[in-house]
């Protein structure tokens, strides 16, 4: 079949509709594995984190982590889920590398929470997502692909395996199918991750960071002429950022409609999407339930939550982040657009530690939504991994509010910042970048100022008073942008005889 130029997103979505659905990972912060007193702390050296249990050895025998499955009923009851009185663990039979046993304990037709709902809110407009179920079940453990240019298998010369994290509780989230977004179907998809995992958070179940694989997510994505039945779903998996989710979605809608525009007919898989084209490809044919030979795990009795548990658990819920966000908002003195803008921005966190670091929310807001906002998307990186921490953005405002650093200093500073020199504090002492406003320093510069621009001068001294931001400017080149331009308009009035 020949290539066709892919059409414009504004075509296609008038053309076709898309409908999502998303699966996200969720490894729990517990302090030891799904199935096994195994450890699970981030970045240990490899295989040091197994026993018999984890690794499928012979004779070994489950059972299940009583944590684990709190975290998890507490994530459903935050879903709004209804939680299974009995439900069991189930063997999904598949094989991977990095499986140890070649099949993984999950859960099948019977999961601990079902039928929930969170609200997410796009572009004004709240959109409800609803939850078809969410269960329990371990990880893989880690494939390393050595030796080629890209990390994966094509092209390396060696594969490596880690166990250590194979049997950590991962917890599996499970939309329905959601029609009915239009275009905003690969906004909708962001927005929706992005919630749960502020959800999540709030919870301390788990730290959720993308960039560690702690949340991980897999996005569905079929297109249907309108009236029709929905199209063949695509799976793409493991995307490991908010700004993936959107470009993966993006993406498929696009090369589907290439696809099906040329008369030929999209296939069940799984793909692959990558970061540096924003492109997907193809993985493998998808499975479908029988293709797992799904089974009752022998080894594991069944989970029948005690009811009354169920309702202490919920009781003692946190304020969730919707919640939050509102009393936020009437703190900070914000309209719903600000809020809107620094939701989008993914910045309320980062603000909220900002502001308790000592900063104000306007300034706060002013940083991280504009000279670090900027550089996020320069950049392609989500605005907490921008390179500064909410101490550093407190830290460089209160340098501000000192009369140490103008606006123009501080963005000079929080480009060292961002490149990893140091605090705010030395930076500016390491470049020599502190604002001058000692008048006597001032002085020599000013009268040089008035001596080279005497037309000038004559002017602010006939009653144009505006005229002094010329003089002004004058000081501020010979000095490097490093004078206080309130002291030298002062001076400059002053040395020229004239009432501010």
């Amino acid at each position: 079949m020949s290539t066709t130029a892919l059409p414009t997103y504004d075509d296609v979505v008038e053309r076709y509709e898309p409908v999502i659905g998303l699966e996200t990972h969720v490894e729990l912060g517990t302090n030891t594995k799904m199935f096994c007193a195994c450890p699970t702390g981030f970045g240990a050296e490899p295989n040091t984190q197994v026993c018999p249990v984890c690794l499928g050895l012979p004779g070994s025998l489950p059972v299940a982590n009583r944590a684990a499955i709190e975290a998890t009923i507490r994530i459903g009851l935050a879903l709004n889920c209804s939680i299974a009185e009995w439900c069991r663990f189930a063997r999904k039979n598949y094989f991977y590398p990095d499986m140890p046993k070649n099949f993984q304990t999950s859960q099948y037709d019977e999961p601990l929470c079902f039928d929930g709902w969170l609200d997410v809110e796009v572009d004004g407009e709240m959109v409800r997502i609803g939850i078809e179920r969410v269960h329990l079940e371990e990880d893989t453990g880690k494939t390393l692909h050595v030796g080629g240019a890209t990390g994966r298998i094509h092209g390396a010369t060696e594969s490596l395996v880690d166990y250590n994290r194979a049997g950590i509780p991962l917890v599996e989230i499970v939309t329905k199918p959601i029609p009915g977004t239009g275009a905003k179907a690969p906004v909708v998809a962001r927005a929706y991750v992005t919630e749960l995992r502020d959800v999540i958070r709030s919870l301390g179940v788990s730290d959720v960071r993308m960039e560690q694989g702690s949340l991980r997510c897999d996005v569905n994505t079929s297109l249907n002429l309108p009236g029709e039945d929905w199209g063949t779903r695509t799976e793409t998996k493991n995307v490991n950022s908010l700004r993936s989710v959107e470009r993966a979605v993006r993406s498929e809608i696009l090369r589907q409609a290439a696809v099906l525009d040329s008369g030929g007919r999209i296939v069940q898989e799984t793909r692959h999407f990558h970061e540096d084209t924003g492109d997907t490809t193809s993985g493998r044919s998808k499975e479908t339930a029988t293709d797992y030979r799904y089974f009752p795990e022998p080894d594991l009795v069944p989970i029948a939550p005690d009811p009354a548990w169920v309702a202490e658990l919920k009781s003692a819920l946190p304020e969730l982040p919707r919640v939050h966000r509102t009393r936020l908002q009437e703190r900070w003195g914000l309209t719903d657009l600000d809020m809107q803008s620094v939701v989008n921005a993914g910045a309320v966190e980062l603000i909220e530690e900002t502001v308790a670091a000592g900063a104000t929310p306007a300034g706060a807001r002013k940083w991280w939504l504009g000279e670090l906002a900027r550089r996020a998307n320069e950049t392609g990186v989500e605005l907490a991994a921008v390179g500064a921490t909410p101490a550093h953005v407190a830290e460089l405002q209160r340098l501000v509010d000192e009369g140490k650093l103008n606006d123009k200093l501080a963005r000079t500073v929080l480009e060292g910042v961002v490149a990893g020199e140091g605090t705010p504090s030395e930076i500016m002492a390491a470049r020599g970048l502190e604002v001058v406003s000692d008048t006597g320093a001032l002085t020599a510069a000013v009268d040089e100022a008035i001596a080279a621009n005497p037309a000038i001068a004559d002017k602010v001294r006939d009653g144009k008073v505006a005229a002094a931001g010329a003089l002004v400017g004058a000081v501020m080149k010979t000095t490097r942008g490093q004078a206080d331009a309130k002291t030298v308009r002062e001076l400059i009035l002053a040395r020229l005889g004239v009432q501010g």
